[in-house]
Order: structure tokens, then C-alpha cells, then sequence
């Protein structure tokens, strides 16, 4: 669709065609706003397809993060069915091998934080999952609540049910040069929108550049790995005590020092190149295994070796056994701040920019969304 194509002048405009941005779409469309989303790729290209496509709740970091997880989880059951957006799986189990993570998910369960948890002993995990080999497992924590969908089929199916159900328009292939509202100028023309929600990813050097300089943006990029079918089905998604030792919601605790410090004697260079492990199961068998951290205003582009091997290296002591073959590998990004986990700044009173600077995109994206909207429209009906 082309300006041309557009009649009228929008209630909302999105620029950004990520989940921040159908997110921020669903939450004005569900208002019965006219809404329009620009994107300047033809499909969704980043940080939303590049992920494991798990929505956790449990790790996150306490306060608003973790409610807006258990928010945007709810969403994402709402619209699963209606979007035909498959739940892959739910849950995560948390491994630990250590001792100190042991006690570290001893004093996480006394919070608020693990509602719908519970500590399964090495032998009731073993028992449930024959396969999970690793012989220094101590305890798992097993939470039920969270989902999986496949980012690469979730995010097209998600454009096109608002497109359907909720009449947003999409304008593809399209860069938005200036704001002034109601005029959007866009590489392809003038669009008209009341007001604007900038949802640029980790593309922070475009629109309010300057602006958004005083935050310290930066870019994190990660590698990724596709495994070959194991031969069997994990009983939920999969994570380590690395990721006990990152995850804020359990590494915040005063009962991580322990563990922490372990880590840093033991496991020095994962923790140099910010390894922690996810493992999540595809619908053919297959699993995606990640992943690393390495900060940079430009990262390169390039996957290395060494990075992976210690990726796989911390899959084989999680669960006692050989990685299948790799059978895919790509390069993730996402924005990051080192004070903030999510941005939402007014750089002029009808416009909103909107930037998860974590990584938790898919996890709180649309609690994020329906803030930004609050703030554009206020907390009552849209007029």
C-alpha cells in the first residue's frame, strides 16, 4: 500500500513494524483508533525474528518488568487462537548443578515473583525427563506460565490479523525522514496521523537522533544456534544457572552473591562474552540454543566459533548430553541502555518513542505498548 492508497488522516501513526510496534498498534486498534503502520523493510527483519520467540515471566526483573510480563503473557493467550499464532510449549524449567544456585532458587521461591513455581528434586526432574543426563543437578525450578511461539511465523501472522480483524493499515517498504504533525513525511509521501509512535528497534540513529543520544543507547548482538532434533521432547524450555547468575529477578537477590562469585572463578569467559543458555523446541523437533552478549554502538557482523563452543559447552553441562548437530546460525541485536530496561520518551507532546532496552521485547511488549497508547490517549476511552 502506498500514501496514495491511504484515505484521511490517522488517529495513530506507528513507525516500526516490530512486536513494540504491532503491540502498540493492537492497544490503540482495540481503543477503535484508524491506525497505520510504516515500516521501512518489507517484512519483519530484526530483533522480533531473530529471538527464541519465549514469552518468560519468571526471571524478570522485579517491579514493572515482571508485571508487564504477566501482562503481555495474557495478551499473547488472548490473541493466539484468533491471530493462528500457535503456543509451541509452555513453561521453563531452571536447572541448577550448583549448590548456591540451589539455595539461590530456595530464596527466590519466598517471593512474590514465583507465583505458579515450584522446586522439583534431581529425582521428580529426572523422572519427567528421562533424557536430562546432567549428573550435578542440584534442583529445577519448574514454572508453569510461560509460553513459546515461532517468532518468524508469530510476527507476519500478527501484521496480518490486525490488518484483517482490526483494519490497520500497513505501508511497507517506507522510511519515515520527519515528523510534524499531523504530517508524516515518508520516503514514499505525506502521511496524516493525530499522533505518532516511534518504534525503531535498535535503529536510534534516524528519527529524535539527538534526543536519544543523551540515553547512551547502544546495541547488543548475540549469537544463535538451531540444533537438530534430539530425538526427544524437552518438557519445557531450558535455562542454567548462567542464566540464574544474568536474569534479574534472581540475580538481584542478596542470595545470588554466592553463586555469582562461583561463576566469576569457574565459568570466567561465558561471563566475558555473556553467555547464559536458552533452549527452546521447535514444532519439527529441533531446538534453538543461545546465546551471547557483546555491547557495542556498531557490533560486527560476524558469528565466531569460539562463542558457540562455549554456547554448546554450557548446553552439555546443563543437560548431560552431546549437542545434536547445528544445523542453523545467525546474528541477533537489540537496543540496550545500561540504567533502563524499557524507554518511553515524549520528545514533542503527540509523539511517543518506544524502545525495550533489554532484550525482553517479546516478553513485555504488550504491556509496553498499551502504556504508550495511555500516554498518547489517556487512561479513558479514545475520543
Amino acid at each position: 500500500m502506498s500514501p496514495s492508497q491511504l484515505s484521511g488522516r490517522f488517529d495513530l501513526a506507528v513507525v516500526g513494524a516490530g512486536i513494540v510496534g504491532l503491540a502498540t498498534a493492537l492497544a490503540a486498534a482495540r481503543r477503535g483508533l484508524r491506525v497505520v503502520v510504516i515500516d521501512r523493510d518489507a517484512q519483519a527483519n530484526g530483533a522480533s525474528v531473530r529471538n527464541f520467540g519465549f514469552v518468560t515471566v519468571t526471571g524478570q526483573q522485579r517491579g514493572s518488568m515482571w508485571e508487564r510480563a504477566r501482562r503481555s503473557r495474557e495478551v499473547w493467550r488472548e490473541l493466539a487462537d484468533a491471530a493462528g499464532i500457535p503456543i509451541v510449549h509452555t513453561g521453563l524449567w531452571m536447572t541448577a548443578r550448583h549448590p548456591e544456585s540451589a539455595a539461590l532458587l530456595e530464596a527466590f521461591m519466598l517471593t512474590k515473583m514465583a507465583a505458579g513455581c515450584r522446586l522439583l528434586t534431581p529425582a521428580e526432574a529426572r523422572r519427567r525427563c528421562p533424557q536430562l543426563l546432567a549428573p550435578k543437578l542440584a534442583a529445577v525450578l519448574e514454572s508453569t506460565i510461560e509460553l513459546r511461539v515461532e517468532s518468524r511465523q508469530a510476527i507476519p501472522r500478527l501484521a496480518s490479523w490486525l490488518a484483517g480483524a482490526h483494519g490497520v493499515s500497513f505501508l511497507r517498504n517506507t522510511t519515515v525522514q520527519s515528523i510534524d504533525t499531523p504530517n508524516l513525511q515518508t520516503s514514499s509521501g505525506i502521511v496524516q496521523a493525530g499522533r505518532v509512535a516511534v518504534c525503531p528497534g535498535d535503529d536510534f540513529n534516524a528519527l529524535y537522533a539527538l534526543r536519544l543520544e543523551g540515553y547512551g543507547l547502544t546495541r547488543c548482538k548475540l549469537q544463535m544456534l538451531r540444533l537438530a532434533d534430539p530425538g526427544f521432547k524437552l518438557p519445557a524450555a531450558l535455562m542454567s544457572d548462567l542464566g540464574l547468575g544474568r536474569h534479574r529477578g534472581y540475580a538481584d537477590l542478596e542470595a545470588a552473591a554466592p553463586l555469582k562469585a562461583r561463576l566469576a572463578l569457574e565459568q570466567a569467559q561465558h561471563l566475558e562474552h555473556g553467555v547464559h543458555l536458552i533452549v527452546v523446541q521447535c514444532a519439527d523437533g529441533s531446538l534453538i540454543v543461545g546465546d551471547s552478549h557483546h555491547y557495542a554502538t556498531t557490533p560486527d557482523p560476524f558469528s565466531h566459533q569460539a562463542i558457540d563452543a562455549l554456547i554448546l559447552d554450557e548446553f552439555r553441562s546443563a543437560l548431560g548430553i552431546e549437542p545434536p548437530p547445528t544445523i542453523e546460525r545467525w546474528i541477533g541485536t537489540y537496543a540496550f541502555a545500561a540504567d533502563r530496561p524499557v524507554l518511553i520518551d515524549a520528545p514533542e507532546p503527540s509523539v511517543r518513542v518506544a524502545i525495550v532496552t533489554c532484550g525482553a521485547g517479546a516478553s513485555t511488549g504488550f504491556a509496553i505498548g498499551e502504556e504508550v497508547i495511555t500516554s498518547l490517549f489517556g487512561a479513558g476511552p479514545a475520543p
